[in-house]
This record gives C-alpha cells, structure tokens and sequence, in this order.
C-alpha cells in the first residue's frame, strides 16, 4: 500500500511475508548448493569394489574423501570386474576399483595398487616353518584355488605361474573369496596363494609367507571411470586415489 508519504504491506502482503522470506532463503540455499555440486565439493559418488579391495586400499580411500570431501554421500557396491564394467556402461556405479586387463577404449584408469603375492600355509604343515615359499613347492600339494568363474583374475594369475614354473598342484577345492580360500587353509584342507592384503584379515593358525618368483608378479588394483563421465565430482576422487596410491605398493 502507497500513499504520498511512506509505502507499507498491506495486510495480505504481511501474511505472505514469512512464505515470501522463506521461498527467497530456498531460493538462495539452491544456488548455493548448485554451485558447489559444479565445483565438484558436494552430492553422490557411486563407487564399485571387488571383495580383496576392501582389505586395504579402498578404506583408506573412503576415509580420507570423508574428511576431504564432507558433503559428499558415497554409495558402495561390492561387484566382479566384469559386473563393474556393465555398471559404469549403464551408469550405475561412477567409478570401480577393479581388476585388469581393462582394454576398451570408452574407460579411462589409473592403477592404485601393485602388491605381491603370499603363499598361505597352514600353522601344521612342513612348509609352515620355511622363511620363504618357492612355486615348485607347490608341485602335487593339495591346493585352494580361485573359481575360474567368480575369481577369474587370481585364477589366471595363478595358472600362468604354475606353467611357467612347470608346476602342477592338486586343486581341492575351487573358491570366489580370499577370506573363504583363508578358511580352509586353517582347515588344512591344503595351501593357498594370495595378494599381500590378506594379511590384514589376520586369519589364526594361517602362516603367510614370502613367494620367490623370477621376476615381479603384482596383483594389480585400478580405478576405472568413463571417459564422457558427467559427475563433477570425479575429479576429486581421482585426485585423491592417486594420493592414497602412493601409500600403497607400486601405485602409479
């Protein structure tokens, strides 16, 4: 309402007045917040994991975005490699912490981890008391191997060692997960090979030992993205993996 001298609400202008206040404040708040999602400083990163990946790396990884990224809501999804491909196609999961050969052009990828392998013995066997562990060691002993399936990455892995080495064990038992191949080496059900990680499950009456090998063989970590990714907040995470890799053997 105006008159000659002052200019006042009307009493239905100060009734809407909070509403109008609050709108303005929302208004302002979004803004806000769209511009900080630009800068890549908030929203949601979808992040895929194979199961050995969380024995090491990926929870120094997820704490330090905690604290270096505190508005950010991370979702986790424990995936094969082959699974996290087919999500980072169909945009399900941002970025994967997975195993290689990744060869398609689409994806970009850093290596975040190079860890040797172990061999895993169990606390009674002859080996146990050996400081370190040759692959012809492993010639007709029962074995605990990976799936060629579920684990396909370990398995390879392992077979192309044991040809080479001219080596040939006796597979008892075929397994996805390090800690279920861990479970029956304590069983005594036979030995094992593993990436260096798997010491951190501290799996009782389970001795790990050094493996001689002719030449490095790393298990080999890498994050994995789209190159036409969209979430701005990609950048950061990758920043920071490639911080955290350092840390970690043999991390590019």
């Amino acid at each position: 309402e105006r008159t000659s001298r002052s200019v006042r609400l009307t009493p239905a202008g100060r009734s809407f007045l909070p509403e109008a206040r609050r709108i303005l404040k929302l208004a302002e708040s979004a803004s806000q917040v769209a511009r900080r999602i630009a800068l890549g400083k908030t929203g949601s990163l979808k992040i895929g994991f194979t199961a050995a990946a969380a024995y090491g790396f990926l929870p120094d990884l997820i704490a330090t975005c905690r604290t270096r990224l505190p508005e950010v809501d991370f979702s986790l999804k424990e995936m094969v490699s082959g699974d996290q491909f087919e999500a980072l196609t169909t945009g399900q999961i941002d970025a994967g912490l997975l195993r290689p050969p990744i060869a398609r052009p689409e994806f970009a990828s850093r290596r975040v981890v190079a860890e040797p392998l172990l061999a895993a013995i169990p606390k009674r066997h002859p080996l146990a008391s050996a400081e370190t562990i040759a692959i012809k060691d492993f010639d007709d002993q029962p074995f605990v191997m990976y799936s060629p399936y579920e684990a396909r990455y370990f398995h390879d892995l392992l077979v192309a060692l044991f040809t080479r080495a001219d080596v040939l064990p006796r597979y008892v038992q075929h397994l996805s997960q390090i800690h279920s191949i861990l479970a029956m080496v304590r069983a005594g059900l036979g030995v094992a090979i593993v990436p260096e990680a798997a010491a951190s499950l501290k799996i009782a009456d389970v001795r790990l030992k050094p493996l001689k090998l002719r030449g490095a063989t790393p298990v080999e970590l890498f994050l994995v993205w789209r190159r036409d990714y969209e979430n701005q907040l990609l950048p950061s995470l990758i920043e920071i993996a490639t911080e955290i890799a350092g840390s970690h053997a043999g991390g590019d």
